[in-house]
């Protein structure tokens, strides 16, 4: 996650948020309280409805294109999107609540909640809901150029060795652009099966290739 994060509070004007977005180069801030409580996001579709159902438009006959129209109708966000559009501080325009994923959460788990809610970005809060960065599918992507000799170390030191205390001496380990392939021997099926579910949540593995060979089926 990125730490130094721009960030809002209520109170904060239209166009001050708009000078944020603008000079720290990003498309949405949070909004947070005195104690540095997560309360929402703002982001530039937010303030973008002011333009779309400015009153000036309607005056004048505007009306907003046809598939913004169906859009905001179909999806119940009409009401929602002339809410922000008559906003002018932080607190009227944000989306809340925010879409968060805990400081300790996975990689795994934040790329799943951005599938799950169609969003680019989540806030990370601590046990508090205090701020304490965001991560960006940029900053998901990263894991998956970590270097293959770095992958290959946790899957032998972390996995193997240490959460099922396996001696890896009888099992093979080849990464190679990300994919884990797992050759060799172990005692248990099951132990083998938990190798590999285990090996596919480390940060950068893109698939993992199971030819383990075993000397009992316990399954």
């Amino acid at each position: 996650m990125t730490t130094e994060v721009a960030s809002v509070n209520g109170s904060t004007p239209f166009k001050d948020i708009a000078e944020v977005l603008i000079t720290h180069g990003v498309s949405a801030v949070p909004v947070v309280d005195a104690e540095n409580h997560v309360l929402g996001v703002v982001s530039e579709a937010d303030l973008l409805c002011k333009e779309e159902f400015r009153e000036a438009y309607y005056a004048e006959g505007y009306q907003p294109p046809l598939r913004a129209r169906l859009r905001h109708r179909l999806s119940g966000e009409g009401a929602d999107v002339r809410r922000k559009a008559a906003g002018h501080t932080a607190a009227q325009l944000m989306s809340a609540p925010a879409v968060t994923v805990p400081a300790t959460a996975s990689a795994v788990i934040a790329a799943r909640r951005m599938d799950e809610r169609g969003v680019k970005r989540l806030v990370v809060v601590d046990e508090d809901g205090t701020l304490q960065g965001i991560v960006s599918r940029r900053d998901l992507l990263r894991a998956f150029v970590r270097p293959d000799a770095d992958i290959a170390w946790e899957v032998r030191e972390d996995v193997l060795k240490r959460s099922l205390l396996v001696e890896t001496a009888g099992v093979n380990v080849d990464v190679r652009q990300g994919v884990v392939t797992l050759s060799g021997h172990m005692d248990r099926r099951s132990r083998a099966l938990l190798a590999v579910r285990l090996i596919a949540r480390v940060d950068g593995v893109v698939n993992v290739i199971d030819e383990l060979q075993w000397k009992r089926d316990d399954t």
